[in-house]
């Protein structure tokens, strides 16, 4: 089930928010479990005994960890060291064995048969969330939970589950204790929820279709503008889906009582890669940053030694979004090019105007998006070739008029969608009009945007979920 489906809008969020007002206070945490848990079976039923399996070894690690942490360290270590094997052995295991075996079949020319297991839905979040809580009570920053069934509810909360945001134990450490009910930050996470659905199906979806229509060609068939047109299609349809989704996380999240960390800052208005991965799939990067990063050394030991940092982290970091070995060379290339960044060309860059920068920035993220929807290296490297116009392919051609004539107005609502001027819009509006003129005008465009994305919903069946996979 996905947050952007009539079902779950119509009657699982409905009979949750039920079940889970109508409850007494100190009930609220186990109706949530048990709807959380039927969020999850809904789609994979034999998966949530693996996440049970998951939370109930970090809460006995926690445990352990806490009780050694101060005199006996060795234990301590022991405990979180057994605690990341088993985490990171169930995540690898369900995620990259089938590719490995196909890895290790080519490079040997073995014939192992692939587990063709399916992959449990939101395992890369929910392991990377189970992992940083035994991390976070061996470095004592927080106290382990004694109570499993809190736990268990951390790493299952269905608002964050699937997709994210990464949420630290820490950061609703003291909402899974005690929430009070506010008619604001319930407001709050009703809008914030109908625009995260709004850039989902309205935007997303149907920006998707251009590119799923134009990804159909033939390659040898596309003319370079076509093929520029199709890539930033993809750009935004990743943007508006992972974004839209990570906004009706964090809204669902402030009708229960949670506030989940923002995830997305208008990374397209980046002026270099450094600021875009500020800006893109925080919580992501954050954790990355905290728990490999910085303990491998960061950028304290030099130079050499820096890069080599970056290279692993974003070699994994390509690694937790697929086992293929496109999203690896993905990760790669955004290290490389941070990597160049710290060595010098960011104090260059900085000093050029900034319409350069900007055009810097989206040349190297498109291609970053070649190199991440192509896990056929074939098909990606013809592709860059008519994208670059090293193919012997035209500048333009009729498909392409066609194509940006039906969807010119989309790829302008999106263009404005994915930076802060609608925002700042509102904002001036609230200071200028009434009170209650702007109120009348904020209602009036949530009741709309919801409107529009249900009829979407009812007439049309493309609605993929790009990340559902990760």
């Amino acid at each position: 089930m996905v947050f952007s489906s009539l079902t779950f809008l119509f009657f699982f969020l409905p009979l949750a928010l039920i079940l889970y007002f109508s409850c007494p206070k100190k009930m609220k945490n186990l109706v949530l479990l048990a709807v959380s848990l039927f969020f999850y079976a809904w789609g994979e039923p034999i998966y949530i005994l693996l996440m049970i399996f998951s939370a109930t070894v970090d809460y006995f690690h926690g445990l352990l960890i806490h009780k050694y942490r101060i005199r006996r360290t060795g234990i301590a270590k022991a405990a979180l060291v057994s605690s990341l094997l088993v985490n990171i052995g169930i995540l690898s295991f369900f995620k990259y064995a089938d590719f490995l075996v196909e890895n290790v079949n080519a490079f040997f020319g073995s014939a192992i048969q692939p587990f063709d297991l399916p992959l449990p839905i939101g395992i890369s979040f929910y392991t990377f969330q189970t992992m940083s809580y035994s991390i976070d009570v061996y470095r004592g920053k927080v106290q382990p939970q004694r109570n499993p069934l809190t736990l268990a509810l951390y790493v299952s909360l269905f608002p964050q589950l699937i997709a994210g945001p990464i949420v630290r134990y820490e950061t609703i450490e003291k909402e899974l204790a005690n929430r009070t009910f506010q008619l604001a930050q319930f407001a709050d996470g009703v809008k914030l929820f109908i625009i995260g659905l709004g850039k989902k199906v309205l935007i997303a979806n149907t920006i998707g279709e251009l590119w799923f229509t134009i990804q159909q060609q033939d390659i040898d068939q596309l003319s370079t503008s076509t093929a520029w047109l199709g890539i930033v299609a993809f750009s935004f349809q990743i943007f508006f889906d992972f974004s839209g989704y990570s906004d009706m996380a964090r809204g669902l999240g402030k009708m229960f009582g949670f506030n989940f960390p923002e995830n997305f800052n208008y990374p397209y208005i980046s002026k270099s890669v450094t600021e875009f991965w500020r800006r893109w799939h925080m919580t992501l990067g954050s954790w990355f940053r905290d728990y490999v990063y910085f303990p491998l050394g960061g950028s304290r030991k030099g130079t050499w030694t820096t890069i080599r940092n970056l290279l692993i982290v974003w070699g994994i970091t390509g690694l937790w979004h697929g086992a293929s070995w496109n999203f690896v060379l993905w990760g790669l290339y955004f290290g490389v090019l941070i990597g160049i960044e710290k060595l010098g060309w960011l104090s260059v860059l900085n000093k050029l105007p900034a319409i350069f920068q900007h055009v810097y920035l989206l040349t190297i993220v498109l291609f970053g998006w070649v190199l991440f929807v192509f896990e056929d290296h074939e098909q990606g490297l013809a592709f860059g070739k008519v994208l670059f116009g090293i193919a012997d392919q035209p500048l333009y051609d009729t498909q392409f008029l066609y194509f940006l004539s039906t969807n010119g107005l989309l790829l302008l609502l999106a263009v404005i969608a994915s930076t802060p001027l609608l925002k700042r819009m509102n904002e001036r509006l609230s200071r200028i009009l009434p009170a209650y003129l702007s109120a009348s005008i904020s209602i009036s465009s949530f009741v709309i945007i919801l409107f529009l994305s249900t009829a979407y919903l009812v007439n049309d069946s493309y609605n993929p979920f790009l990340y559902f996979r990760f």
